[in-house]
């Protein structure tokens, strides 16, 4: 993709959601055309009666489309392997609920089993979103989901394990006797998230939008492989003679593209300006919102366009 042609050449081997209604009727999804190289057979995100009906239905589509449909979990099942969702086994908490650590009884797998918070800012719709995505889509970039649970009122997604965590948590929260990530990690990590981007843009049919790219979302192996994670807010893009699709605003507040919030049309460039977001944090080791700094360096961006008005090189000269 040409967005991202800096990273190809190279050798490398490597919070707060804002939302607002602009106008325009929310999750229509596009119907998908012939197939280029892996095509989507989805559905539009809708509210259903039953959630587990619905998704085990898709992943019945998915594995007609040569597609590994993610496996199912009872309640008491993931119950075992978190030990009762133990606060020893709390890794991680988000818009979606908690995240915890377990081990799957049947064959020791270690996984990341994330809780829908029924009160929290996601609820059936970007669950059932995300379970149709990840089952969907595969690629080395993107966070490999093993299965769900949809017993009936709990919602929960079990993911592959990233020991590693995230790109956050060894950027932005680093504790006093943490060492910062090095250069080469912080590009081997955009080069993994550029690659994550590019598959879901270029490859995937009809292309899919990401909307929620951030330094938390972005999840790390035992190596510092970055994945993409956290696809409830991930929507179908244009397709034909489109050139964009239309949605409330969604996303993560200092990450959204500016022409996204004004008009609420989404295309595939709102995920490239997150990405140069992404960027400025792995570049400064700034959050993209930070209101502990002064005011007119709390918005990464503002502040990056008032003092280097260059561009990157100015951070070197």
């Amino acid at each position: 993709m040409s967005c991202f042609s800096c990273f190809s050449s190279r050798r490398i081997n490597t919070s707060k959601k804002l939302q607002q209604s602009p106008g325009s009727p929310p999750n229509k999804e596009p119907a998908s055309p012939a197939p280029r190289h892996q095509n989507l057979k989805t559905k539009p995100a809708q509210e259903p009666a039953d959630d587990h009906k619905e998704a085990n239905n898709n992943n019945k589509e998915a594995a007609g489309n040569n597609n590994i449909a993610a496996q199912t979990f009872t309640f008491r099942e993931l119950a075992t392997a978190t030990k009762n969702f133990r606060q020893e086994c709390l890794i991680g908490e988000g818009g979606f609920g908690r995240v915890y650590k377990g081990k799957l009884e049947k064959t020791a797998q270690v996984v990341a089993v994330k809780q829908l918070d029924r009160n929290g800012l996601q609820g059936n719709k970007e669950f059932i979103v995300e379970v149709l995505m990840l089952s969907l889509l595969h690629h080395d970039n993107l966070v490999n989901l093993i299965g769900y649970c949809a017993d009936g009122e709990q919602r929960l997604l079990v993911y592959e394990y990233m020991p590693l965590r995230s790109l956050e948590d060894h950027l932005l929260d680093i504790g006093p006797e943490q060492k910062p990530i090095d250069w080469f990690t912080r590009m081997k990590i955009a080069l993994g998230a550029a690659k994550g981007l590019e598959y879901l843009h270029d490859k995937a049919n009809p292309p899919v939008i990401y909307r929620d790219l951030k330094s938390s979302n972005i999840l790390l192996d035992c190596e510092f492989n970055a994945k993409l994670s956290d696809f409830g807010l991930a929507k179908l893009g244009p397709i034909g003679d489109k050139t964009h699709v239309s949605s409330r605003v969604m996303g993560t507040y200092g990450y959204c593209a500016p022409e996204y919030q004004r008009t609420g049309q989404l295309t595939v460039k709102s995920d490239v300006y997150t990405f140069g977001v992404v960027l400025l944090e792995l570049i400064t080791g700034r959050r993209a919102i930070d209101t502990t700094r002064p005011t007119y360096e709390q918005n990464l961006v503002t502040w990056v366009c008032l003092n280097y008005p260059f561009g990157f090189y100015s951070f070197f000269y």
